[in-house]
């Protein structure tokens, strides 16, 4: 503990700006690689004002950008599914928040079945993105934002080797830790990645499933604290609950 406690305390004393120059410029090539797949795809679109092009902050921005782009996905599914899929993973792979209004676009334009798909996928994704670029340049930052949070983290997961699936699900069903904070730290305390896909492609579908659910009815929701009521908060706390009991039954016969 002490020397973890060190490395990091060197981390944030190391500079105030914690990249180095090569780290800097593997993130930049990361985001020119997205600006050109946008931009790709946004001249294969039809000509017309897209002005209405943004992500959406509110109910607001998502309800205007909903009914734009609901006369383009019947004639270019194609284009607004790769779109989609773009953003989606730009937002995670840099933890740029807003993907829940991402999640609920997705409902709106294409229902439950195919939303869900859709946000699973694009989330798992964005997900790896992100694991993968912080395997490359994130310790440095990851150190600097949260030494606390990666102590704790790194802690539950050397404890927890032999049931690693199961505590992946649980943090990804309830508000344990954020998730832009897993992705990111994740291979920095030695999460394998096949059990960091597991638990995350499998853990996001309750949560992708109400929020995608609510996307159908976008125009009655009021705020985004109607996505989650004491029910599905509850709900999906149980189902944590449930992913960890295997491994707090081993650890009771042992």
């Amino acid at each position: 503990m002490e020397k973890r406690e060190g490395d990091i305390a060197s981390g944030i004393k190391g500079s105030k700006f914690p990249l180095t120059f090569w780290e800097t410029t593997i993130g930049l090539g990361v985001i020119a690689s997205f600006v050109l797949g946008l931009l790709g795809v946004y001249y294969t679109m039809p000509a017309s004002d897209y002005g209405f092009l943004k992500l959406p902050r509110s109910l607001e921005d998502l309800q205007i950008l909903r009914d734009h782009l609901e006369s383009y996905t019947s004639d270019y599914t194609i284009q607004v599914l790769v779109g989609y899929f773009t953003v989606y993973i730009f937002m995670q792979t840099f933890m740029i928040p807003g993907t829940v209004f991402m999640s609920l676009l997705a409902g709106a334009l294409f229902g439950v079945f195919k939303g869900v798909a859709l946000v699973v996928f694009a989330s798992t994704a964005g997900a790896s993105s992100c694991y993968f670029l912080s395997k490359l340049i994130g310790k440095p930052l990851v150190f600097s934002l949260w030494p606390d949070k990666l102590s704790f983290f790194q802690a539950q997961v050397a404890k927890r080797k032999g049931s690693l699936l199961n505590y992946m699900l649980f943090l990804r069903l309830t508000p344990t830790l954020p998730n832009t904070f897993i992705n990111v730290a994740s291979p920095i305390v030695n999460v394998p990645y096949h059990t960091f896909f597991l638990g995350t492609f499998i853990g996001l579908i309750p949560a992708a499933y109400l929020t995608v659910r609510a996307g159908i009815a976008l125009g009655e929701l009021r705020s985004l604290g109607d996505l989650y009521d004491f029910q599905a908060i509850g709900t999906l706390f149980f189902i944590g609950i449930v992913s960890v009991t295997p491994t707090l039954m081993t650890k009771s016969n042992t």
